[in-house]
């Protein structure tokens, strides 16, 4: 997803985006069979994951269908397909929201049955309807040229160089006059959501506390251990001579290894994994479902300090070296009592951004001329 395609058209989707992060510890995911590395993230044995956050306002460029259906023609759309408050919200915005939408998901348009169209048409109007709405209520803050010069900045550090920005730019149909006029938009809507939700996040940490008490499994941490490894790639439709080629080349390694070389070094001179002339094969630490059963059986029966011989899986062949391991058991609350009250008030804010979005709307005198859900 570019910065522009979705940040940019949809401010008002954005807003709690911009304003709410997760903040929930983050879980790494599932090691990958395609993978030619067993790697994991350190960061999964810290904290595990807390209950997924309420969702943000969706945005637009998410309503398109995961999978595509038999294509049928397109809905016909009256002209406007909504007014808010008076205001008219056009056929053709409407039809150039979802446009982009859809070309941001990777679908075709043409391949979507006139039911998932509809649907689609439908939230994304909801969010074209929010947008006004949101605009509207924000529209007496004050936003200056500087601020809006420092959120162009931030886009461009996205970019390798100022060629890059203006060319995505470009794709993504905008021009610097139309991104100076939607950022401070935004701005405009972020500030004015700020004031209404200030106060609203108090977290003490009886609550982070309490929160703990009552979710103590999400806390548990499996035994992990902290692994390097050598591998020495196999594809499977290399030869019987390959594959034993390889394996003679990780019984040299190991060879290497036991008179003594430093085994970080080994790695980054011999392994074939990408990138271990970065890492020098370093994995982390992992819980033993992370890796593939042939790779983590060994690992789990070595103690720290300790090299494998040459060990086969999918990837190639392994040599490992265990440098630490952790026992099961539930991270203590003073570990991640900062994470949960983090979580708890991005809870809080979300919910109260929620709640004003719905007043806005329920206030609102909004006619739409799209056919109602079934």
């Amino acid at each position: 997803m570019t910065p522009f395609k979705r940040s940019l058209l949809y401010p008002a989707a954005l807003l709690a985006v911009v304003l709410f992060p997760s903040c929930k510890p983050a879980a790494a995911p599932q090691e990958s069979p395609a993978k030619p590395s067993p790697s994991a993230s350190p960061a999964t044995t810290s904290a595990p994951a807390a209950p997924a956050a309420p969702a943000a306002p969706a945005a637009a460029a998410t309503t398109a269908p995961a999978a595509a259906a038999p294509a049928t023609a397109a809905p016909e759309l009256k002209d406007p397909v909504a007014t808010v408050n008076g205001e008219q919200i056009s056929k053709a915005q409407l039809e150039e929201a979802f446009r982009t939408a859809v070309e941001a998901s990777g679908v075709k348009g043409d391949d979507l049955s006139a039911d998932q169209k509809l649907n689609g048409y439908r939230q994304i109007l909801d969010e074209l309807i929010m947008d006004k709405l949101v605009a509207k209520a924000a529209a007496g803050e004050v936003i200056s040229d500087e601020d809006v010069n420092a959120e162009i900045a931030k886009l461009k550090k996205q970019f390798p160089t100022e060629e890059a920005f203006q060319a995505q730019l470009k794709e993504a149909g905008q021009t610097p006059e139309k991104l100076t006029t939607a950022l401070r938009t935004m701005l405009q809507q972020q500030r004015w959501m700020q004031s209404q939700i200030k106060d609203t996040d108090s977290v003490g940490d009886a609550d982070a506390k309490k929160f703990y008490d009552s979710n103590t499994e999400e806390f548990k941490n499996p035994e992990t251990v902290k692994a390097s490894h050598i591998l020495f790639m196999v594809n499977k439709d290399d030869s019987e001579e390959v594959v034993k080629q390889k394996e003679a080349a990780a019984k040299a390694a190991l060879a290497r290894a036991k008179k003594g070389e430093d085994f970080n070094k080994l790695a980054k001179e011999l392994s074939e994994e990408p990138g271990a002339k970065e890492s020098g094969g370093d994995l982390g630490f992992f819980s033993k479902d992370r890796m593939v059963p042939e790779f983590a059986e060994v690992a789990f029966s070595q103690k720290p300090g300790e090299i494998s011989g040459p060990v086969k899986t999918q990837f190639g062949w392994h040599i490992i070296k265990v440098t630490e391991k952790k026992p099961a058991g539930t991270v203590p609350f003073d570990e991640v009592k900062d994470q949960i009250t983090a979580y708890l008030k991005s809870t809080k804010q979300r919910e109260a951004v929620q709640g004003i979005l719905k007043n806005l709307k329920d206030s609102a005198k909004i006619d739409s001329t799209l056919p109602p859900a079934n």
